[in-house]
């Protein structure tokens, strides 16, 4: 032992000894969301299985239309991801972050998944939380603004749209709408009044979205992606639902599916399930009867849609999203 080197005979340190916690949790983490979508597939295997054989008689080619607005919808979300931010995003990595965002999207509600992969992605990039939870804050703002712009020009361009005017909520539901708006504004400016040390952190916050808004819309580029993409969006997801159909022998055009497709997410899209589904998924299916779909055709255009826009790219967008955590992206 008198010959050995004093360093041989201190202890290993702790980091050499074990891993350390750090390096266990970015494990932990990369496997987790492998683990979610093994759970959520078992409790709705069904779908999945009912899905998968509908369309196994469907057209190849429509379907492989369908993928294809299917993944410039990722495109699309990237370009307004891009908009709610000054700085400059790496292109590639923000398309795979959001590429694994909507895995993430399809198992937490709200859109909370998507939202806490985005927001680790902006932090990785340098930009501090407050500003990064601005940007959150913009897209949350501007996507439905944007969809219901678009399903005001879809009403002025086709106003035969009309006759689905039972879709449309009533004067009675719009007031309930408003009303329920209103009590929460004043909630929560009875909170902020209330509970003082809340005030200066939400002004804060509020100070900061504002400045950063109104920076982005003195950039025509920012405008374009942030306003565009956001606009492009529920009419990529009325592509894939319209290309779906055509594969099946649905008998509309792409204009009355990509109504009832607004509609729908337009009345019931607030409800905070997972990816949307479930309200949106029936809400469609109503839509489409109403224009004199059969009722299985409507069914089977929407499982048709989800497969491609959740199941499909679920397994890949998961296995991505675990790799962005093990190379410290997120």
């Amino acid at each position: 032992m008198s010959l050995l080197p004093l360093d041989a005979l201190r202890p290993l340190p702790a980091a050499v000894r074990s891993p350390s916690a750090a390096r266990l949790a970015r494990r932990v983490l990369s496997v987790l969301p492998l683990l979610l979508l093994a759970a959520w597939a078992a409790a709705d295997w069904r779908a999945v299985r009912e899905g998968t054989a509908r369309l196994a008689s469907a057209d190849p080619w429509w379907l492989l239309v369908g993928v294809l607005f299917t993944c410039l919808g990722w495109v699309a979300a990237a370009c307004v991801r891009q908009g709610a931010v000054p700085e400059r995003l790496p292109p590639g990595l923000l398309l795979a972050s959001q590429f694994a965002a909507g895995a993430a999207n399809h198992v937490l509600p709200a859109s909370i998944g998507a939202h806490a992969v985005t927001l680790r992605f902006l932090q990785g990039r340098g930009i501090p939380l407050a500003r990064a939870t601005a940007s959150l804050a913009l897209y949350s703002l501007v996507k439905p603004i944007a969809k219901t712009l678009v399903l005001l020009v879809f009403l002025l361009a086709f106003p035969e749209m009309l006759r689905l005017g039972q879709l449309v909520p009533d004067a009675r539901m719009m007031l309930l709408a408003a009303g329920v708006v209103a009590i929460g504004l004043v909630a929560a400016a009875v909170l902020l009044t209330v509970v003082q040390p809340l005030r200066r952190p939400v002004l804060g916050f509020v100070r900061t979205a504002l400045t950063d808004a109104r920076l982005l819309h003195t950039r025509p580029s920012r405008v374009l992606a942030l306003w565009g993409g956001a606009a492009a969006t529920p009419l990529l997801q009325a592509s894939v639902i319209a290309s779906v159909g055509a594969s099946l022998g649905l008998q509309l055009s792409w204009v009355q599916v990509a109504f009832a497709f607004l509609v729908a997410s337009t009345a019931v899209g607030a409800v905070p399930a997972p990816g949307g589904i479930g309200p949106v998924d029936a809400a469609l299916v109503f839509t489409l009867i109403a224009y004199g779909t059969p009722l299985g055709l409507a069914t089977a255009t929407v499982i048709g849609y989800r497969v491609l826009t959740v199941w499909l790219p679920l397994l890949p967008g998961t296995l991505v999203l675990a790799a962005l955590v093990h190379r410290k992206v997120l």
